[in-house]
């Protein structure tokens, strides 16, 4: 009987046609920001609150807390913060956490803020078959626009995981943007098998994300690692290297992680710090996707492909 190759012995149709399957495509690197801004500041939250444990059918009430944590007390947090500094924000919501607190949806879209998709339960969209995953896309998004009002125009893929049909299936919701993909640290547009989708990639990465940082797991191999002192200095340097360069910051925090009292006190001194300097523009994923879909290049930009 025929078995599967091991990657070593494929051809290179095979293993070429695996790596383009999703690339980066044109620099979206603007010339300008919007009033003279010198960089963009793309801050986003993904309240996962219950579903990442639910999702993994670990439904002790241990579990359950640590996740209602996210929205009783962490979103509640965050949220006041960004209304004492003004600034708006991108919150990608899985629709089971919406739907477990659709308070909370709706005030974040009361607020100003962009609601954004972030699949249904935090599931693993890469292991579903193509029918489950949209499927569980499309119900996503009508539930988020149910609760808050608000259709999203942009997806984080849950754990950042692209399927064989994910472009296809965000082509279906006419999704302006992604914020899952890691190619560079600045908007590029998605190329799928080395053809433009017309979907703009708001670059994330875990560097910029607090998980790998705070992560807990009471009997698994995860321990909190970074100080909040030190995961600060850490997102500083990530700033103003991206002020140096006249780019764009993107962070990346989760309630039930970040709303902890000493590490909201770090959350406070990052924004305190980026707002100290002059020409920061704060937006939400969707206003810089639109800015940088509609502008005229950047010379000579950062990365032409």
């Amino acid at each position: 009987m025929p078995t599967e190759q091991e990657p070593w012995q494929w051809d290179e149709d095979t293993w070429r046609g695996h790596a383009e399957r999703v690339r980066a495509g044109r620099d979206l690197t603007p010339r300008t920001w919007p009033g003279g801004a010198r960089m963009a500041v793309a801050l986003s939250f993904d309240p996962d609150h219950e579903t990442i444990p639910l999702r993994d059918g670990e439904t002790s009430a241990g579990a359950m807390a640590r996740g209602e944590f996210g929205s009783r007390v962490g979103a509640r947090r965050i949220l006041r913060l960004l209304d004492e500094f003004r600034i708006p924000a991108t919150f990608f919501i899985p629709a089971v956490s919406a739907l477990l607190h659709p308070r909370e949806a709706k005030d974040y879209a009361a607020a100003g803020h962009e609601i954004g998709a972030h699949g249904w339960i935090h599931e693993r969209n890469a292991l579903l078959s193509p029918k489950d995953e949209r499927e569980l896309t499309h119900r996503s998004v009508d539930v988020l626009e149910g609760l808050s009002g608000q259709r999203p125009v942009g997806i984080r893929t849950p754990s950042a995981d692209f399927s064989d049909s994910t472009i296809e299936i965000m082509q279906e919701l006419a999704f302006r943007y992604d914020s899952s993909l890691m190619a560079d640290d600045m908007p590029y547009e998605i190329l799928s098998n080395g053809r433009p989708t017309g979907i703009v990639e708001l670059p994330m990465e875990w560097i910029r994300d607090d998980a790998p940082y705070f992560t807990m797991t009471r009997y698994g191999p995860y321990r909190p690692y970074t100080s909040p002192r030190t995961w600060v200095e850490i997102m500083k340097d990530e700033f103003d290297s991206a002020y140096a360069d006249g780019a764009v910051f993107q962070l990346i925090c989760h309630p039930h992680i970040i709303g902890h009292r000493s590490r909201m006190f770090a959350l406070r001194q990052l924004v305190e710090h980026i707002q100290a300097h002059e020409g920061v523009w704060f937006a939400t994923h969707a206003d810089i996707a639109d800015h940088v879909w509609r502008s005229p290049r950047r010379e000579g930009a950062h990365r032409a492909v």
